[in-house]
């Protein structure tokens, strides 16, 4: 494999048993390449092994004044000089092809996983390792697998270079057969707490980047609660704890490398002191002493390959465990039933009663946005089991004793529930979600994801141009302007266009940022759900398509879904008004069981928790504004010509949403009072 012939066209099947597992498996699945750098390898370090030869038959040439001794010491010293040069590079060469192949191999893996779990990877992985695992990580992982190439032209140079020296002057070569093992095995004691030092080093740094990654993620409600310090504080912590165990590794690491350099140094001095009084003795000539010399020199080279493929391994094993682990998470791809009828018909939901009839727009109110999330992934064909896993994330980490250390007295209480809930009934599957009648855990994922897409509640847009943004599978019969036009996008276009670089003017030919940064986030939430209406699903799940948008941009965004997905069906999970008040049904979903069906201004009426739910007002809030309505005398309309009538205070949050200004989002709430901020905090300090 060259690195012009990548991508792989099949990555394989990666052992995930454990990382050494999988460090196995990568080697085996390039020997060709392994093999091709060793040789290269062997070419280097035999013609660097071979070098004292030479010089042993020009130190003795010129004791015996012998032209043409010299003259062919010179001529090897040129030949071994260009196998040197030759074999240096292609082993290079050689080594980093198999680096870049290695990790390409990985990247590919880890970009099947992910197109295969999709945004299940990170409820069962934290953000933190899988941001770990495909950019550090991978560069371990790399690092051994290019090593191990130059230990093994190393070991067998070694093993080579002993065997030659006995057999030419026996009486020194024993001794450096004897003493070369020493030297290699003198460090495997330390191996094990250098080891065990870069493992706790690599832990604190996976949790220091977790931590990051999550405090960034949450960085606008921790701003809103005043929590961005407490999270701040918090990351120092860690990144000092991960300063302090750099500096426990390193120095076990530079024990280790002191050792490989004085073991030698011995070596090398009772060669010299042996060899000279064998020369004194005339037992040998002054050009074997050189030669054992330049030999025992030699020797001190490869053993610096022993110590970095055993760095190398220690690095990279907890790397290639946590590669392990994502790639052994694994969701069924092929269902029971591969001769399904087209997937069309009623959606329904058997864990939650949730029934969305074909062909029309239904609004779904969960009053918990994590409840509408999860609800919204079993819409798509999550396998039913999947809510109950638990989240990896939150397993407790073993051998941390700082950690067991700071639980304090409640660590007693903590293990005693933890106790509990082990022993406790474990919940049994959910069951799976069907599309006319057909259960879409039974049909193979890639049929249940083009029968119905969801859209999440913070979509991704790639960078590229718009053109290649709605460059998606679709079934042709929705065109980007149409989608872009009932998603509102006339303001976003027009911001492309003078944002183009090309001169043409057209918003299509316009690049998009990664992630579209340069755009805000109503017109980023609008982008992305045009994307979704161009692949004109048969079911369409959409949760809170319109949180980011004003209100008079939200009523159109209504009427535009509402009329270009006419006859498809379509599930939105929302709680404004303004959306609920356009849908064909509206399902009341609290606490995961449905507990009301009818159309918005019904449910407003006749169900108090839907109206408290929906108009964000509480009971007792409800209670005093009817009291006040009560005390306040009704007027008769037709005494007064001029009035109107008056507006029901139960739909009041609806009017609201229609005559707030355009400048004011739809969803901003009253500042938090500083009092529930310290609630908030103290809450926050409790959770973590």
């Amino acid at each position: 494999m060259q690195i012009r012939d990548l991508p792989h066209p099949d990555p394989g099947v990666p052992d995930v048993r454990s990382g050494g597992r999988f460090l196995v498996w990568l080697y085996r699945m390039q020997l060709g390449g392994q093999f091709k750098a060793m040789a290269w390898g062997l070419v280097h370090t035999g013609a660097v092994a071979s070098f004292p030869v030479p010089v042993g038959i020009a130190v003795q040439a010129v004791a015996d004044r012998s032209g043409a001794d010299l003259a062919l010491a010179g001529g090897l010293m040129a030949v071994l000089g260009v196998l040197i040069s030759v074999g240096d590079t292609m082993l290079h060469r050689a080594a980093v092809t198999n680096w870049i192949t290695a990790v390409a191999r990985i990247q590919q893996l880890l970009a099947r996983k992910t197109a295969e779990l999709g945004s299940a990877l990170t409820r069962r992985v934290a953000a933190g390792e899988v941001v770990a695992v495909s950019t550090g990580d991978l560069e371990k992982i790399g690092w051994f697998v290019e090593a191990i190439s130059r230990f093994s032209a190393a070991a067998l140079t070694t093993v080579g270079v002993c065997v030659a020296l006995v057999i030419y002057q026996p009486t020194l070569g024993v001794v450096v057969a004897i003493g070369v093992p020493v030297l290699a095995l003198a460090v495997l004691p330390l191996l094990p707490r250098a080891t065990r030092r870069a493992d706790e080093q690599r832990e604190k740094a996976g949790r220091a980047t977790e931590l990051a990654s999550d405090t960034v993620a949450g960085l606008r409600v921790l701003r809103g609660i005043g929590g961005e310090e407490l999270f701040l504080g918090r990351y120092r912590t860690a990144s000092q704890d991960v300063r302090k165990a750099a500096v426990r590794s390193a120095r076990m690491w530079s024990l280790i490398s002191a050792v490989q350099v004085a073991l030698p140094g011995l070596l090398l001095i009772v060669v010299v002191w042996y060899g000279a009084r064998l020369a004194l003795d005339g037992r040998i000539e002054v050009g074997a002493l050189v030669t054992m010399y330049s030999a025992v020199t030699f020797l001190l080279y490869p053993l610096q390959h022993f110590e970095e493929i055993a760095q190398a391994y220690s690095f990279s094993r907890p790397s290639a465990k946590r590669a392990a682990r994502v790639l052994a998470l694994s969701r069924p791809t092929d269902g029971r039933i591969t001769d399904h009828a087209p997937l069309r018909g009623d959606l329904y939901d058997p864990a939650t009663g949730l029934l969305a009839p074909a062909g029309r727009l239904t609004a779904v109110v969960c009053g918990d946005p994590d409840a509408a999330g999860r609800l919204a992934e079993r819409l798509g064909g999550h396998p039913a089991n999947e809510p109950d896993e638990r989240d990896e994330r939150d397993a407790p980490v073993t051998g941390a004793p700082d950690e067991a250390n700071s639980a304090g007295e409640g660590g007693e209480k903590d293990r005693e529930e933890a106790a509990a809930d082990a022993a406790g009934p474990t919940l049994a599957p959910l069951p799976s979600v069907e599309l006319g009648g057909t259960p879409l855990d039974d049909v193979p994922r890639d049929a249940a994801r083009r029968a119905v897409l969801v859209q999440d509640k913070d979509p991704v847009l790639l960078s590229g141009t718009l053109h290649e943004l709605f460059d998606v599978p679709s079934s042709g019969a929705v065109t980007a302007e149409q989608a872009l036009a009932a998603a509102q996008c006339d303001d976003v276009l027009a911001a492309l266009a003078q944002s183009g670089t090309d001169g043409s003017g057209d918003p299509m030919h316009s690049r998009i940022t990664e992630r579209g940064r340069s755009l805000s986030g109503g017109q980023r939430q609008r982008l992305a759900l045009a994307r979704s209406l161009v692949t004109d699903p048969e079911v369409l799940v959409l949760d809170e398509p319109t949180s980011a948008v004003d209100s008079h941009t939200e009523a159109r965004i209504a009427d535009g879904l509402r009329a270009l997905r006419d006859g498809r069906t379509t599930i939105v999970l929302t709680s404004s008004p303004l959306v609920l008040d356009r849908a064909d049904q509206v399902v009341f979903l609290p606490e995961g069981k449905v507990t009301a069906v009818g159309p918005h201004r019904d449910l407003l009426r006749t169900s108090a928790a839907y109206h408290s739910v929906v108009t964000r007002e509480t009971d007792e809030e409800r209670a005093r504004k009817q009291a006040a309505d009560a005390s306040v005398p009704r007027e008769d309309p037709q005494e007064d010509p001029g009035e109107g009538p008056r507006a029901d205070p139960r739909d009041g949050a609806q009017g609201a949403s229609h005559e707030a200004p355009a400048g004011i989002p739809r969803d901003t709430e009253p500042a938090t009072p500083p009092h529930a901020r310290v609630g908030a905090l103290d809450s926050i300090e409790e959770t973590a």
